[in-house]
């Protein structure tokens, strides 16, 4: 890679949109790569990007400072699984350097089965919180979810992560006939182990084997129901994404939601999505998108620059996600393991 010149007083104007929101997080993918094969995720016999199109560890790096230096504050680490990209610590620790030099902070999401190995260096790094997927708590029902992940692996790796002194949110996707009658339970655990819950309503994103109205679950119903049994107070906590929080009174938990479909979040919208091959997303729920690569590899901070510019012109107001048509092709035919989680 040709070394990035540093353009000038570029973090001063920021990125906006057209819509006057301002874009300071950014979820970076290292790896479309992953050791499960979740089935509201990605089809059970994935084909996944020959190793030469993903941007090696240093552009990542670059990358990530070309954001900052136009006012990104967080940046969230994704895949895939990140934790299976070689030379994940590494990236880690360069990106960490910046925690308080522009960068207000590092995160990762992951799926925790490598946790226990990375998880010192994540904390070294600066990392200090994490988002764990885990969809179900009985080791059968997880591993046919995952096809073939271990929940005692991955228990573990959540142990290790709290060794370290790292905050573990945990993530669950809501499942219909699959895992809703987990959801109290799920929530219950949390609370007695001090981790956040955050449930997610699928998403149509790639073919899967699968149809997603068989297994779509409004969480507006599910928080109707949980607070049949508990107070659900709104919260104003925010952790730089989508979710909407509530403290639970009774458990003394706070859950949060995030519903792309029953509740559109957009208006408040604050993130990019770039993928490992370096292509920037403006939107989940939208094909657009610019190709940051080459520029990258090049070292031409001013056509990165150009680049993000435009990216910010075709940010697009909304997603247009739908799930209401039994046998539809999903809204974006891209898998949630290419843009990143």
């Amino acid at each position: 890679m040709a070394a990035m010149e540093k353009p000038e007083n570029k973090g001063a104007r920021g990125l906006a949109d057209a819509f006057g929101r301002r874009i300071t997080y950014l979820r970076l993918s290292v790896t479309d790569r992953c050791d499960f094969r979740c089935r509201y995720c990605m089809a059970e016999k994935m084909q996944f990007l020959p190793k030469r199109e993903i941007l090696t560890i240093e552009e990542l790096s670059a990358l990530a400072d070309a954001f900052i230096g136009r006012g990104i504050r967080k940046i969230r680490l994704t895949g895939g699984e990140p934790l299976v990209r070689r030379g994940i610590d590494e990236l880690v620790r360069l990106i960490g350097r910046r925690v308080g030099d522009g960068l207000d902070e590092l995160t990762v999401t992951t799926n925790a089965s490598q946790l226990r190995k990375h998880a010192p260096a994540l904390a070294e790094a600066g990392v200090r919180r994490i988002n764990v997927s885990v969809d179900s708590l009985d080791p059968e029902r997880f591993g046919f979810i995952t096809r073939g992940g271990d929940l005692a692996v991955v228990l573990d790796g959540i142990a290790a992560a709290r060794e370290a002194g790292i905050a573990v949110k945990i993530n669950m996707v809501a499942l219909k006939g699959l895992n809703e009658d987990e959801i109290e339970p799920a929530l219950r655990w949390c609370a007695a182990q001090g981790h956040d819950l955050t449930l997610i309503e699928t998403m149509p994103l790639g073919e899967i084997e699968d149809d997603r109205t068989d297994r779509y679950l409004p969480l507006d119903g599910v928080r109707r129901r949980l607070e049949e049994r508990y107070t659900l107070s709104p919260l104003d906590y925010r952790t730089g994404g989508p979710a909407r929080y509530f403290r639970v009174e009774e458990l003394d938990a706070r859950i949060g939601l995030i519903t792309p479909l029953t509740n559109n979040f957009c208006d408040g919208c604050n993130r990019v999505r770039v993928t490992a091959t370096g292509q920037i997303y403006m939107c989940l729920g939208h094909d657009d998108r610019l190709d940051l690569r080459k520029a990258l590899r090049e070292g031409d901070a001013d056509e990165l620059d150009r680049l993000l510019d435009r990216a910010m012109r075709l940010k697009p107001e909304r997603h247009d996600f739908r799930i209401d048509t039994p046998g539809a092709a999903p809204s974006v035919s891209r898998h949630m393991s290419v843009t990143g989680g």
